[in-house]
């Protein structure tokens, strides 16, 4: 029986026959997966869950697939992909640090990064924390971005990054950008969060040279909801830029905000078909507004209603149509809950400042790199701080990390979003630092505490009765 990492060789290997041949490798393959990944269940979790994971590992191959055929991704970055992502993220050349990080700590670390160089952007996105001119922006030395990553490779076995900002692509220090940071780590994949008006024919050319690179380009919807948000063009700038990557052979995908506005959009196949079949990306990432962050607005978020809305669609998504689309937060499941505070398989982030938070959605931090750094210490230390030592002890009462213990309601994974009484009360220690003025205004604001609240009652007694019944059932927990 094909197991583990074989599977995924044998799924990735199987694009390239020609179709006749690769579409029974495809289905053999998958068949192999589902044994392995469902049927068998190494990782004794709920089937249904187990399920969900194998949806969303599939999608990601079909989307691949999709695109390949249509030559919208070369052979070579192809090549890169299952060299960088599949042997080196996935199933780690890292192992070994993974290891003796393990056998030091009694925990596995982090597997990955997410890494803000700079805050400059040469946008002015409304409500965006991060409209700055390239002349003021902070921003981390090169040589520290650098340090940063080579510490996560070596002492993590990390080979997955990811890059956000302010827009990546305006960053710039000693000489350097952030295609040569990735030309650094030939054997870690890079994705990179960007607005998408920068990437120009040589640039792209430049990224499929590298073929460690893959790009989430921000959009709101479609043109009219896109270009009220981000300026005038902006939408017709994104398309260029997606043609220039299409020729030039690389993968890439989109970055969505949902909000209240716009959710009647994502639960329409319309949209996915458009962006998946007509414009070929290959994944989609919807991130559910979170209220941190300049002009913060709690009444902006999707809807209790709109959200579940939402999380049915996601699962039409990877489960009817093979779209690789994963949802923050209704995507929960497939990540075993809360994937912040530096927990086994999950990651830190690290901002444009040095500040070292859990999340990119928990603007709050203990530690900041350059203090550290002056100390003689690395970036594990950072690890090890209450704060994350906390949130990794609420992940595991929630259920991630304790097979004798039922999952907790994996539908509301977010520890400050779906739970913030138990972010405030188990989680926060009285030494963080707010990011900015509004992290700090959030923290005392009365309205703000009740209003996220009662948002997560409501939103619980919508899911919790379903999350039980359907994932939770005596005939779904462990092995089947």
């Amino acid at each position: 029986m094909i197991e583990g990492k074989n599977v995924y060789d044998q799924l990735f290997k199987a694009i390239d026959f020609n179709k006749t041949v690769r579409n029974v490798a495809l289905k053999s393959a998958e068949k192999a997966f589902w044994i392995w990944n469902v049927k068998k269940n190494t990782a004794n979790k709920p089937k249904e869950i187990q399920k969900m994971k194998f949806y969303m590992g599939t999608s990601i191959l079909y989307s691949l697939v999709r695109n390949y055929d249509r030559e919208y991704i070369s052979k070579d970055v192809l090549t890169r992909i299952y060299k960088t992502l599949y042997q080196g993220a996935f199933f780690s050349s890292g192992q070994k640090a993974k290891d003796d990080f393990n056998k030091k700590y009694d925990f596995y670390p982090p597997n990955f990064i997410t890494l803000s160089p700079s805050k400059a952007c040469n946008l002015h996105c409304k409500g965006c924390y991060a409209s700055s001119t390239k002349l003021d922006a902070e921003k981390l030395p090169y040589k520290v971005s650098k340090r940063i990553l080579q510490e996560t490779h070596d002492n993590w076995g990390n080979r997955f990054v990811v890059i956000s900002g302010g827009e990546p692509f305006m960053y710039k220090d000693d000489n350097k950008t952030i295609l040569d940071l990735a030309s650094e780590f030939k054997d870690s994949y890079f994705l990179i969060y960007t607005n998408g008006s920068l990437i120009d024919k040589k640039t792209a050319n430049r990224i499929a040279e590298l073929g460690n690179i893959t790009t989430a380009i921000s959009v709101e919807g479609y043109e009219q909801e896109t270009d009220d948000r981000r300026g005038t063009n902006t939408y017709a700038r994104i398309l260029q830029s997606m043609d220039n990557l299409k020729s030039a052979g690389v993968p890439f995908g989109l970055s969505i905000t949902a909000t209240k506005n716009n959710a009647e959009i994502l639960t329409d196949w319309e949209f996915y078909d458009y962006y998946f079949q007509k414009i070929g990306v290959s994944y989609m990432w919807i991130f559910q507004y979170m209220p941190i962050g300049r002009g913060f607005n709690i009444d902006l978020m999707p809807t209790p209603k709109q959200r579940f809305k939402m999380f049915k669609m996601w699962e039409k998504c990877i489960r009817e149509k093979h779209y690789f689309v994963a949802d923050f937060w209704n995507s929960g499941i497939v990540s075993d809950g809360c994937i912040a505070y530096g927990r086994e398989g999950g990651y830190i982030y690290i901002d444009w400042n040095g500040n070292i938070m859990p999340c990119v959605f928990v603007p709050y931090h203990k530690d900041n790199i350059f203090d550290i750094y002056r100390n003689g210490g690395t970036v594990t230390d950072a690890l090890f701080s209450d704060f994350f030592i906390n949130g990794r002890k609420w992940q595991k009462r929630y259920g991630f990390g304790n097979d004798k213990e039922k999952p907790q309601n994996w539908l509301m994974p977010c520890s400050i979003r779906d739970n913030y009484k138990a972010f405030r009360n188990d989680i926060i220690t009285d030494n963080i630092i707010p990011e900015d003025k509004m992290a700090e205004k959030a923290m005392n604001d009365t309205d703000y505490y009740n209003k996220m609240i009662d948002y997560d009652d409501i939103y619980r007694e919508i899911t919790e009765e379903y999350w039980q019944k359907r994932f939770i059932g005596k005939r779904n927990q462990g092995r089947i």
